[in-house]
């Protein structure tokens, strides 16, 4: 008799171990790790859902409790995964202090005898349950108590040259002398068969897309699969459309969340058969079932949206890096971007991703020029307008020039906030605790973390004046300045709000590159991976936003921004410009974006990292304390506190701070406090055990909180 040990998919944490079946009547060769079975659980009369992690004989289960061993009732052959799935799982556990269930999900499809998927759940939200932390296996535990098949497929050898690479096929352009040097680099790393991780720095329009596109083809010539992730599907349409270009539509499967559970799973099957060789999509597409993977490439690798919110809280270049070393896999990582993130550019200098670096762009046309502008000074001279003079004679040029203006503010809706000058009263969210948004075209105020509205109010409800002031400035409001300042031009804005409905993105987008609307408006939605060759001036509004986040990386973000908003200017053939609004034009993410230095920027910030030990030369964890009473949640944190330091030697207590209240202090009704980690160079895995063992003892307790690690988070929320 054969025996299987195997993870029951039931998210609790007292339940996150292997449970050992007999495979009974099953023949052995139908079940290896990864194999999706159903087995009798516990007490209950219905089968559960189980993934095995391994198989084992006789001679390694104690006699004694042979009898008491249940058996496996069937195996699901339509939805197993690869032994590789499930390594990486079991990596992913460990990792990010998470279920091995949580885990493997992120593997299975959605659509098939279940009602909500993995990549579903991501996106819509979590319960309480699951955003629980997670405990650590605790051995084998018999059945009687209380992801999967196939290998990766013989791989195609190195293959024969077919054709010369620097020459053009079909929807290809000629490469520059940058991007044929790049390309021969990632070639021969395909070649070779070897695990190997580029950072791919260009600048914006560089031609980064074509170096993906010829990288992929390489790949498919050896019979080897690719998986090329975007930072959001909806915004980077014109990436997808030049593989489909290259490639055909038929060959490549999108995965992303606005599929129906029915086209996932679909798509998901795609990819297992090997119908497909190419998989694009948003973070969640670094899972996907194909065999034989060759090559990640990570597009605007520096995106936040790569590091998952929600549980498993995974990042997704580690997470490539991980499958790409896989015995199974050994292929090539490539990351990519204009801003590389300060962690990947720092691994680069420390030869873990290999430069390859690409300064001009493709059609040789100078980077814009920019402009900052001291909002103070307007200010000093009379001008309260949202829109400097020179930004006001600057649109005015471009727009009678027949080129379009693209105008970025990062926050939407009319009014930030509004507030009594009587009493000083502000509108908050009565369950989140937030200020509430105004929202001029609904007339409505909206809290933008639970989505609660309700009337603007007339009056003041706290001591009743009519003395009600509207305070910072959305896109609504720039919006409706702009339409003033420029009745004669069709102007048009996109952001989550004007762009809710389906289709309404690709409409506005499609219009603003026909020529139909002159002036495009937005949030960050139209920073990233758009390609408008009669864009002629980039306009930054309020420059100053992101530096007004409480979180280190906050300078780095502005950086990012303001570089990746400004290199949508000038992409066709005659130079563009860029103006930068600011309030604070000396600060150093200012100043060197508007110099277009990134080189200059690293230096600065790496140093400043590096002085207050903060990533990439520490790993910063935090635990978030969540209850629907504030005391639990505090207790939860203080007690944490209290016996994580007693389990550190006495030097590693410093490394603990105190809890205090999140940055945001309740949402929907529940109370949130939170406890940060600095985890020195070495010691990740060591701190990781011991929030495990606390979380062991939450359990065995029954403590009534619940506790979420994050490690790196890419904000502290």
């Amino acid at each position: 008799m054969r025996y299987a040990d195997i993870v029951i998919d039931n998210r609790t944490d007292s339940t996150d171990r292997p449970y050992t079946y007999a495979l009974g009547e099953i023949p052995p060769e139908k079940i290896r790790p990864g194999s999706k079975v159903y087995v009798p659980f516990a007490k209950s009369r219905k089968l559960r859902e189980g993934y095995v992690l391994s198989v084992s004989g006789e001679d390694e289960i104690d006699p004694r409790i042979r009898s008491r061993i249940r058996s496996i009732d069937h195996v699901d052959e339509d939805v197993s995964l690869t032994e590789e799935s499930v390594r990486t799982s079991l990596w992913m556990r460990e990792r990010y202090v998470c279920r091995c269930i949580d885990a493997l999900r992120c593997f299975t499809p959605a659509g098939k005898k279940r009602t909500r998927s993995a990549s579903a759940e991501a996106q819509s939200g979590e319960t309480m349950e699951e955003r629980s932390l997670d405990i650590a296996f605790t051995g084998r535990v018999i059945s009687g108590g209380a992801g999967t098949g196939g290998g990766s497929g013989a791989r195609g050898g190195a293959g024969t040259r077919m054709d010369d690479p620097q020459v053009p096929g079909p929807g290809e352009k000629t490469l520059t002398e940058e991007q044929a040097a790049a390309l021969k680099e990632i070639r021969e790393a395909i070649d070779s068969g070897e695990h190997r991780r580029f950072l791919l720095y260009g600048v914006t329009g560089s031609g980064k897309t074509e170096v993906y596109i010829r990288s992929v083809k390489e790949t498919l010539k050896r019979g080897r699969t690719a998986i090329v992730l975007v930072p959001e599907i909806s915004l980077t349409p014109q990436i997808i459309q030049r593989f489909q270009e290259v490639f055909g539509e038929g060959s490549i499967a999108t995965v992303h969340s606005k599929l129906t559970e029915r086209k996932r799973y679909e798509q998901w099957q795609r990819i297992r058969s090997g119908e497909v060789k190419i998989v694009i999509g948003a973070r969640s597409a670094v899972f996907a079932p194909v065999s034989d993977l060759g090559l990640i490439i990570i597009d605007e690798e520096h995106e936040a949206t790569y590091k998952s919110d929600f549980t498993p809280k995974y990042d997704t270049a580690e997470v490539a890096f991980k499958r790409l070393a896989d015995r199974d896999n050994r292929g090539v990582l490539i990351l990519g971007s204009a801003t590389p993130s300060v962690a990947s550019f720092s691994r680069a200098k420390q030869g873990i991703y290999q430069l390859l670096t690409m300064r001009k762009r493709y059609n040789e046309v100078e980077l814009p020029q920019v402009t900052v502008v001291d909002m103070r000074q307007e200010l000093r001279e009379g001008n309260r307008s949202m829109i400097s003079r020179q930004l006001y004679e600057q649109m005015e040029r471009q727009l009678h020039a027949g080129r379009q203006v693209m105008l970025m503010q990062n926050r939407r809706g009319y009014s930030t906030f509004i507030s009594c000058r009587e009493c000083g009263h502000v509108a908050v969210c009565p369950e989140c605790g937030v200020s509430l948004t105004y929202h001029r075209s609904s007339g409505k105020l909206t809290c933008h973390y639970c989505g609660r509205q309700q009337d603007a109010p007339k009056v003041c409800p706290e001591c009743g004046s009519r003395f009600i002031r509207y305070f910072g400035s959305g896109t609504e409001k720039v919006e409706e300045t702009v339409r003033q300042l420029f009745p004669g031009y069709q102007t048009d804005r996109i952001d989550l709000d004007s762009v809710s409905r389906k289709g309404e993105l690709t409409r506005r987008l499609k219009a603003f590159g026909k020529g139909e609307t002159n002036i495009l408006i937005g949030t960050q939605m139209i920073a990233k991976g758009l390609d408008f060759r009669n864009v002629g001036l980039v306009g930054i509004v309020a420059a100053d936003l992101p530096l007004n986040i409480p979180d280190f990386r906050s300078p780095e973000r502005a950086f990012q921004l303001i570089t990746q908003a400004a290199g949508r200017a000038g992409r066709g053939d005659i130079k563009g410009s860029v103006v930068i609004q600011t309030y604070h034009p000396e600060h150093y993410a200012i100043t060197f974006s508007a110099a277009q230095d990134y080189d200059g920027f690293f230096e600065e910030e790496s140093e400043f990292r590096r002085l207050m030990n903060y990533p990439p030369f520490s790993d910063m964890i935090q635990v978030l304390f969540t209850a629907k009473d504030e005391e639990t949640a505090e207790a939860g944190a203080q007690s944490w506190y209290d016996r994580l330091r007693s389990m550190m030697l006495p030097e590693d207590r410093q490394n603990v701070f105190t809890p205090q209240q999140a940055y945001i202090s309740r949402i929907k009704g529940v109370y949130r406090y939170s406890m940060v980690l600095r985890c020195p160079g070495g010691k990740r895995k060591e701190y990781a055990q011991m929030l495990r063992r606390l979380k062991e003892e939450d359990v065995r307790d029954r403590r009534q909180y619940l506790a979420v690690v994050d490690i790196n988070p890419y904000s502290f929320a």
